[in-house]
């Protein structure tokens, strides 16, 4: 069952206030502005379009002694394809992914003295076999026709993976800052986006492989 279902004041921060967090008023974060002000656009497109290869979203927010994550990540970035897994090695890639993405732990790093402790995840994929299933009839073509079948097809539906996240955090005033290894477990990623909601105010930052921690 999605934590949302159980969290619904989180959802709703995550759902809505947290979209409308600028880049451009968070300034004076270590980037420049005209890297923010492209990220604001790009935000904004992602937010009505969800899906740029090479960036995840993660959205995060607290209330209370409650955090919860929620990640979109495009099928691209976690398993290297975006649609149904055509061959055992595929569907091993998979399924390794899904793991991954279950255990929390290995994506994200908490501050010890806020006490976190890891109590739902909820993994979700579409890369599954009914979404290829207008094109099983082709699967015998060669790559190149079938990919560009697909890249038409990916316009209407891309394959996406989403992830929650919820955690219980005793000392909750002590999380000053989130460090992920997402770019270690995928590393197709090159980019992550991170918006936070919570008794710290509204954040907006970027991730990258050589950058990997917000400070709250």
């Amino acid at each position: 069952m999605p934590i949302c279902n159980k969290k619904t004041l989180l959802c709703l921060a995550i759902s809505g206030s947290l979209f409308s967090v600028s880049y451009a008023a968070n300034a004076n974060d270590h980037h420049d502005h005209n890297h923010h002000d492209g990220e604001h656009h790009e935000s904004e497109h992602r937010h009505h379009d969800a899906h740029v290869h090479g960036v995840v979203e993660t959205n995060i927010a607290q209330d209370g002694d409650h955090l919860l994550f929620e990640i979109t990540a495009p099928g691209a970035d976690v398993v290297g394809f975006e649609h149904a897994p055509k061959d055992d090695t595929q569907k091993q890639v998979l399924a390794n992914a899904v793991k991954t993405l279950n255990n929390p732990n290995l994506i994200f790093t908490l501050p010890e003295n806020a006490k976190c402790t890891f109590e739902e995840a909820h993994v979700s994929h579409n890369l599954v076999n009914h979404n290829d299933h207008d094109d099983h009839d082709h699967d015998h073509d060669h790559d190149h026709d079938h990919h560009d079948g697909e890249h038409h097809k990916e316009h209407g539906k891309h394959g996406e993976f989403s992830a929650q996240y919820e955690y219980h955090c005793e000392a909750i005033s002590n999380l000053d800052q989130i460090e992920t290894q997402w770019f270690t477990h995928f590393p197709h990623t090159h980019k992550m986006t991170i918006q936070y909601l919570g008794d710290a105010g509204q954040k907006a930052a970027s991730l990258t492989p050589k950058s990997s921690v917000i400070t709250l």
